[in-house]
């Protein structure tokens, strides 16, 4: 069973505590639906805005990330507003939160 094939509450608790562990601050916001939610991971890049990152699946059916408003750290208003929207658009989703100064999605990175 590949990544992509587990429910979204086991992947997301398993890669939210791989992270702490592995010393980046990740913690879940939102609650979604526990089998199939959509994953949308805000980066504060503490002091340069937030960087959004939306899960989808690749061509091949594989996680794949999307970076948001154009890959642009915002400010928190932004960020918070286009979440909004997206939950709006889907009350499924899960929202979690990192901190990392370079801004890089600590899930992964780009479409595969």
């Amino acid at each position: 069973m590949g990544l992509e094939e587990l429910p979204t509450q086991l992947w997301l608790s398993a890669e939210i505590r791989r992270c702490n562990q592995g010393g980046t601050p990740v913690m879940l916001l939102r609650r979604g639906d526990p089998d199939r939610g959509t994953v949308i991971v805000r980066v504060d890049t503490l002091g340069q805005g937030i960087r959004i990152y939306t899960r989808a699946y690749g061509p091949q059916g594989h996680i794949a990330w999307t970076p948001a408003l154009d890959g642009a750290a915002v400010d928190a208003a932004a960020a918070d507003a286009y979440v909004a929207r997206c939950l709006n658009w889907d009350p499924d989703a899960w929202v979690v939160e990192a901190e990392d100064r370079s801004g890089d999605n600590p899930f992964g990175t780009g479409l595969a």
